[in-house]
């Protein structure tokens, strides 16, 4: 098992948490641990990092790799934030890092079936204890099913299309493979190769959020670290397409809004006061350095907001 560290933005994510010595961090996507060594060369003795992954090879990855008693690998969902810090008896944190999707290793991992690049078996779990897989998915939802999760997690135009012609393929035979699913989806597209590619990438991403329940839990997550985090204590996210930025964004603007009471109301009368302040109005984007090294960096944005 070798991990190859991709993290994107790692030096700006973690300058935005205005990192306190002794303080206690959550990396909520452990991934390939490059944020969490960071972190850890950045905290002093009194540290703390706790490292969440939904990835058992990220944990054994880590046990491995990050030889420091400042540091606790759990292997769970980042939705049971609050549940993990309760777990380990951790009232308040100083800050909590979310790097959103999937992993450099899970796609570069060939069996995990996360890529179209190469031939594998249909898989894309995160979490390989689940039970629902990409398999799953493409031989037994309805074509009403597949075309909902190509439009809203894929933002594919030829939605309808490509749910017909997967139905059409899999009463011959079940689709068993990536590269039979790059098949499929290439035949049904109309367009230049281009075209055709850019409809891959964009059903194989609503694929594996379909499998991983990918954007449900943003939301849920960000508000259990922010209820989570001390006065002062910053969150920082990296997501990597409109629909995760899009939540992001969302969430932090709810927090940051306060009262909700119609304008027309002279006095507020819901008591709702902001709970965080924005540290970045808008999202900071890769270097023209990073966009040059790491091909993966091209659609990041990092947000990050203050607990007040």
């Amino acid at each position: 098992m070798e991990f190859k560290h991709y993290s994107v933005m790692l030096e700006e994510s973690l300058d935005l948490l205005d990192i306190k010595k002794d303080g206690v961090y959550v990396d909520c996507t452990l991934g390939g641990a490059g944020h969490t060594k960071r972190l850890l060369q950045r905290l002093g003795e009194g540290g703390k990092v706790i490292g969440i992954d939904r990835d058992a090879d990220a944990i054994e990855n880590a046990s491995l790799t990050v030889n420091d008693g400042r540091f606790v690998a759990v292997h769970s969902n980042f939705g049971r934030l609050e549940e993990i810090l309760d777990e380990l008896g951790v009232e308040e944190i100083d800050g909590v890092i979310m790097d959103l999707g999937v992993s450099s290793y899970q796609l570069d991992t060939e069996e995990r079936g996360f890529s179209y690049s190469t031939d594998a078996p249909l898989d894309m779990r995160m979490d390989r204890g689940q039970k629902l897989d990409a398999s799953e998915v493409l031989n037994t939802y309805s074509v009403s099913e597949l075309k909902r999760i190509f439009y809203e997690y894929g933002e594919e135009r030829y939605s309808g299309r490509i749910a017909e012609r997967i139905v059409e393929a899999r009463e011959k035979e079940a689709i068993s493979t990536t590269g039979r699913l790059f098949e499929i989806v290439s035949n049904a597209v109309h367009g230049s190769k281009a075209d055709k590619l850019s409809s891959v990438k964009r059903i194989f991403q609503a694929v594996r959020i379909e499998v991983n329940g990918e954007l449900e839990v943003i939301s849920t997550a960000i508000e259990s670290a922010v209820r989570r985090l001390k006065k002062g204590g910053r969150i920082s996210v990296i997501s990597f397409h409109s629909l995760e930025d899009r939540i992001v964004k969302q969430s932090f603007a709810k927090l940051a809004k306060g009262c909700d009471c119609p304008r027309d109301i002279p006095v507020c009368v819901c008591g709702k006061i902001p709970v965080i302040k924005l540290v970045t109005r808008k999202p900071v984007l890769p270097t023209e350095k990073e966009l040059a090294e790491n091909s993966r960096s091209h659609s990041a944005k990092l947000r990050a907001a203050e607990k007040l």
